[in-house]
């Protein structure tokens, strides 16, 4: 069960994200950033690169909140991603993109059965 057509903040979303390969994840409205649980990018969709403005080919496989996003370096965004082994939360953030203020809508998604952390994105 992939995640095309998922919906933002739909309940079980990161099963589907874990089920949905990385061209699959070009066709999803928001923004989605699929890590290691070392914070290493391994999937960076399209809506996502249009928004940042930064091509998948320089973000992946860096390390995404010292060399991809230094804004997200911080209690609210890569602590409890890195620090918590169960995770799925949303709040509201602004993105200091190349000192360009970006008001953004993140949900954190991590679970200790998956491969895989989520930074979600709706601009």
């Amino acid at each position: 069960m992939s995640a095309v057509g998922a919906d933002f903040s739909e309940v079980g979303l990161l099963d589907r994200l874990d089920a949905t390969s990385a061209d699959e994840l070009d066709q999803l409205a928001f923004g989605v950033v699929r890590m290691d649980h070392a914070g290493t990018v391994t999937a960076y969709n399209q809506a996502e690169a249009q928004g940042a403005g930064l091509k998948p080919e320089r973000v992946l496989g860096r390390h995404f909140f010292s060399e991809v996003a230094p804004c997200t370096l911080n209690p609210q965004i890569s602590q409890p991603l890195l620090q918590e082994s169960v995770l799925d939360a949303e709040l509201d953030y602004v993105f200091a993109l190349r000192m360009k203020l970006t008001p953004v809508r993140l949900r954190l998604l991590k679970s200790p059965v998956s491969p895989h952390m989520y930074l979600l994105v709706r601009r």
